[in-house]
């Protein structure tokens, strides 16, 4: 049984959906004080999720083996962060139309025995929004809490033009890079 430190609901499914045992217990950890000291989104993705696992190991302990996790969405070199509200997600999707997106998830499992990061990148071309979608999908609000304003899963899917990299990763945990180590710390 491992611990989800995150109250991330597709990370749940994620995990359920590759009959990994889990329970969730969130942590809060403040990503805006780290937006200004790391700029490349490599790097903000990578100190965030090391963040919350130093949060986690403070809250939770090491018990049982802590599972934590960050996405970033970035166009160039801009982080598209979560949307505040509808004015910003709609700048912020307005980027991603038409243009080649990166999906950067960092996710850190660590138990008595092992301690696993991974940066995982999956990249996506977009073919431009089609401005009547853009505006329901806005009215939505299923925008909200989502690294990137972005669901390639969702309102996202039917743009992709071209995609590289693992779907999970996009989703916010890239759960084919992280079974291996799971599998590892049980037989141990």
């Amino acid at each position: 049984m491992i611990i989800l430190a995150s109250a991330s609901e597709t990370r749940a499914k994620i995990l359920t959906e590759a009959g990994v045992e889990f329970k969730q217990s969130p942590v809060e950890f403040d990503e805006d004080s780290l937006a200004l000291k790391y700029t490349s989104a490599r790097s903000f993705v990578y100190h965030v999720t090391k963040g919350k696992l130093q949060k986690a190991i403070e809250k939770l302990g090491l018990n049982e083996p802590l599972l934590v996790a960050d996405t970033v969405v970035a166009v160039g070199e801009n982080i598209l962060r979560k949307a505040k509200n509808e004015e910003e997600a709609k700048k912020i999707l307005e980027l991603q139309s038409g243009s080649k997106v990166s999906i950067l998830t960092c996710t850190a499992y660590k138990s008595k025995k092992i301690e696993f990061i991974d940066i995982s990148v999956t990249s996506y071309i977009f073919d431009i929004f089609d401005e009547k979608e853009l505006q329901e999908y806005l009215k939505s609000g299923d925008w909200r809490g989502k690294a990137g304003a972005c669901m390639v899963e969702g309102f996202c899917k039917k743009y992709i033009k071209e995609v590289n990299g693992f779907e999970s990763c996009a989703r916010g945990l890239t759960i084919e890079k992280l079974i291996p180590f799971i599998k590892l710390d049980e037989n141990h």
